[in-house]
């Protein structure tokens, strides 16, 4: 999490996840806060993943690369949204 646009394209995944309320993105620190049933936090680490912002920790090698890509996309697509 870099800039604006992965902030912006974070917003918009996790508002896919119904439940999910009160997000909120700490660049410095990279850390997203986010208020909703406890149930939900594996959906919202798949959305994350899957859009290239994994747990820390949790993508290694090859894995942590694909990340690093999807996450320039993500940006980008938030950069025009």
């Amino acid at each position: 999490m870099k800039c604006g646009g992965c902030e912006r394209s974070i917003f918009n995944g996790l508002d896919t996840i119904e439940g999910i309320f009160g997000v909120a993105i700490d660049r410095e620190h990279q850390t997203i806060e986010f208020n909703g049933p406890a149930r939900l936090r594996p959906i919202v680490a798949a959305k994350l993943r899957a859009m290239g912002y994994p747990e820390k920790g949790s993508v290694h090698g090859l894995g942590a690369g694909l990340a690093t890509a999807k996450s320039l996309v993500s940006c980008a697509i938030g950069r025009v949204s």
